[in-house]
């Protein structure tokens, strides 16, 4: 077998068994350790594999993420779904954070409280509220994501921790045993910041996300209260946020 054949044999075995180990391409292909170690490197300079601790893996392929306005438009009865439960959640009084998801937009077209403070960096759902009675809202300053329509940087932050909520709402592009994580990163240094400014830290997220990992992390699952999702996820993860005391609601 040549060595170009090898190596898409390799792929088709990773796309099949998720990890190959140096001693799997020795047995399968009848090579030495060396040109099994060789074949990796060429895989992983061709940007085809991930080179782990004796054998490779497939790179994870990450979604492009649509604009806003796609974005909203998009798995659109999930997200009312969510969003109905989640604005059950603010009551009156509650001083409450409200990150950029489109699912979090929702949830405060949702809202029907006489008396609430929201603290937001989403132009967006600012102007949604803006036509609600009861509701004070503070915008945070920063530098504007035009294509996705939210406020980051330093500023951003600093401003942050000038606030203590009662309530954080945050969405994901997804959630596995390693995490909460996001399409960018400017986008998780200030979601991180909302989820230390708060006592109760409230993710909304479909339940196709389950398993999906974005770019980005923004927090451990210890960090995570409570997951408002449409219907329930696998039972792995069901188990798993029971296991980490995380609360998990959704239409039954």
């Amino acid at each position: 077998m040549y060595q170009i054949e090898r190596m898409q044999a390799i792929i088709d075995y990773l796309k099949n068994n998720k990890r190959i180990s140096v001693e799997d391409i020795c047995k399968l292909y009848g090579v030495s350790r060396d040109t099994a170690r060789r074949d990796i490197v060429n895989l992983e300079s061709k940007g085809l594999i991930v080179r782990t601790h004796g054998g490779a893996i497939l790179p994870e392929r990450h979604e492009d993420i649509k604009d806003y306005k796609v974005r909203l438009g998009t798995n659109i009865e999930e997200k009312r779904s969510i969003a109905a439960l989640a604005a059950l959640l603010v009551k009156d009084g509650d001083n409450v954070i409200m990150d950029t998801s489109t699912t979090v937009q929702i949830t405060a077209e949702n809202l029907k409280v006489s008396n609430c403070t929201v603290i937001t960096n989403s132009i967006n759902l600012a102007d949604i509220l803006s036509s609600k009675d009861g509701i004070n809202i503070h915008l945070l300053g920063g530098q504007l994501n035009h294509e996705h329509r939210y406020l980051y940087g330093h500023s951003t932050i600093q401003m942050l921790s000038n606030y203590f909520a009662d309530k954080a709402f945050v969405g994901a592009l997804g959630i596995t045993e390693k995490g909460l994580t996001v399409a960018y990163e400017e986008d998780a240094f200030v979601m991180r910041k909302m989820i230390e400014q708060a006592n109760q830290v409230i993710v909304l997220i479909d339940h196709f996300k389950f398993g999906k990992n974005g770019y980005y992390k923004v927090a451990d699952l210890d960090e995570i209260d409570l997951v408002v999702t449409d219907k329930a996820p696998d039972e792995k993860y069901v188990n798993l946020l029971k296991k980490k005391n995380i609360e998990i609601i959704y239409n039954k």
